[in-house]
């Protein structure tokens, strides 16, 4: 596919939601796909929305999940500058050549005015929209209205015929005009609105795509319209191709919302999903690899992605699944970059220790076991505090459910066989521990709970002969005496 040009455009407002990345992902992996031109552009003409911090943090997110643009903030390109708030004078100059072909026109109608119409158009079952009243007005009506001090708005004219479009993900979609009416442009005070800045912003930077959410969908057959005009006004070139993703779904078959917790890009973040993790399950939500692999790189996805192979019906966000699927992609990290990445939980504000007790050694032992249990990377602390705390943070929870009657006598055998084991191998560990249950008549499984909660405060964790060659014969066997005097008290 020749010269494909693509666009992000967000606003700069709260946390990035998960279905704003994975509609930047699809951009991306559709202008890589096709060795095409991603455009990144910041939509900030809502003052009072809009915030420098939000920008910030799109630009870090951008980073943080891999995506590179090719024309955008920081970048620059031939159609700079790219956040909207910077481009009024632009849409004030296209507005003006509207008005004066005769594709759209002023609208003094009050708020109250509009929706007393609409009212009546309701209740005579007629569609409710904009019913054209000023669009035809005499110069006489104009200067009565301006003599009343109206301010008016500026409207797109909607052409009377039905507006057919093949859309990349659904197929041909036809719009009847009477769905369709005339449309704001600008407000009263002069500030455009999206429904001109967006078309504009898209046909001066030769946007040949447009790959958005369902819930722009309706806008459409209005963006087509405004196009056609921007063509015989010489400032578009073409109207770009549309396809439409699919919604996202939370709970209750309802629409991931920015209110909803799982919807934050940043809990996943601070949760330490690896930007590989997410964007591989975000995929899956309308599009997929093969129908039987979850499990890709995003190489290989941008490798074979097409548009055009998006599913249409509503994706469900499945949280058990975006763990299980990050999983996979830290086990297959190799040792040295997962024991980078992990690296922000295992120092303040997330490390429960001082620093001066964390041991590189014994964290360097330990990692291998812990990168093939865990889900999301935030949880190293948990599995590894045991190491470089002075005491094990006890789970009084898992004290109770491990140290049952006759936990003690178990303890005392397992202490004394641990005593004289060899402390060079975790295979001589088991083997004391096993023998320790068989003198109490109990299996394996039984007779390790009371020592990995002495050892590690925790019934379940890394594999736990490993665990005590790593932490030592001395503390080990201090930490048994410790809950043997707990036990006895």
């Amino acid at each position: 596919m020749a010269n494909v040009r693509v666009r992000f455009c967000p606003s700069p407002t709260g946390n990035p939601h998960v279905g704003l990345v994975r509609t930047a992902l699809f951009n991306w992996a559709f202008a890589r796909h096709n060795e095409g031109t991603l455009v990144f552009r910041i939509e900030d003409t809502d003052a009072a929305r809009d915030s420098e911090e939000s920008y910030e943090q799109l630009l870090d997110s951008m980073r943080w999940l891999g995506f590179d643009w090719d024309e955008g903030p920081e970048i620059g390109g031939p159609h700079a500058p790219y956040r909207q708030s910077q481009r009024m004078d632009i849409y004030a100059d296209v507005a003006a050549k509207l008005l004066d072909a005769g594709h759209a026109y002023h609208c003094y109608c009050s708020t109250e005015e509009l929706d007393t119409r609409r009212d009546a158009a309701r209740a005579a079952g007629k569609p409710s929209g904009y019913d054209g009243h000023c669009r035809d007005l005499s110069d006489e009506r104009k200067a009565a209205y301006e003599a009343e001090g109206r301010k008016p708005i500026v409207r797109f004219r909607m052409p009377d015929e039905a507006i057919t479009f093949d859309d990349l993900v659904r197929g041909e979609i036809t719009y009847l005009p009477e769905n369709v009416p005339d449309y704001g442009i600008v407000r009263a005070n002069g500030a455009p609105l999206y429904t001109l800045v967006n078309p504009v912003d898209d046909a001066l930077m030769e946007i040949t795509h447009v790959l958005r959410g369902e819930d722009l969908l309706s806008s459409t057959p209005r963006q087509i319209a405004l196009y056609k005009a921007l063509t015989e006004l010489g400032v578009a070139k073409e109207t770009p191709a549309f396809g439409h993703l699919p919604y996202v779904m939370g709970e209750g078959n309802k629409k991931l919302s920015k209110r909803d917790p799982e919807s934050s890009l940043n809990l996943y973040r601070e949760r330490g999903f690896l930007p590989e993790g997410l964007l591989n399950y975000l995929s899956l939500l309308g599009w997929s690899l093969a129908a039987d692999r979850d499990i890709f790189s995003i190489d290989e996805m941008v490798a074979a992605f097409d548009v055009t192979d998006v599913n249409p019906n509503p994706a469900r966000f499945d949280l058990k699944k975006c763990e299980a699927i990050n999983a996979d992609h830290i086990r297959m990290l190799d040792v040295k970059d997962f024991t980078e990445r992990c690296a922000p939980w295992l120092r303040a504000p997330f490390a429960p220790w001082a620093p001066e007790d964390f041991d590189e050694t014994k964290w360097q032992a330990i990692a291998p076991h812990a990168q093939s249990r865990m889900k999301v990377l935030s949880e190293i602390t948990d599995n590894v505090d045991f190491l470089f705390l002075p005491e094990p943070a006890v789970d009084e929870a898992s004290w109770a459910k491990a140290m049952k009657e006759g936990s003690d006598a178990l303890l005392r055998t397992a202490r004394e066989k641990l005593e004289a084991a060899d402390w060079t191998s975790p295979e001589s560990l088991k083997e004391a521990v096993l023998a320790a249950g068989e003198e109490h008549g109990l299996k394996l499984g039984k007779a390790q709970a009371p020592v990995r909660v002495a050892v590690t405060g925790r019934t379940v964790g890394l594999p736990l002969f490993e665990s005590l060659e790593i932490l030592g014969r001395e503390k080990t066997l201090a930490r048994v005496d410790a809950a043997l005097a707990k036990l006895s008290a």
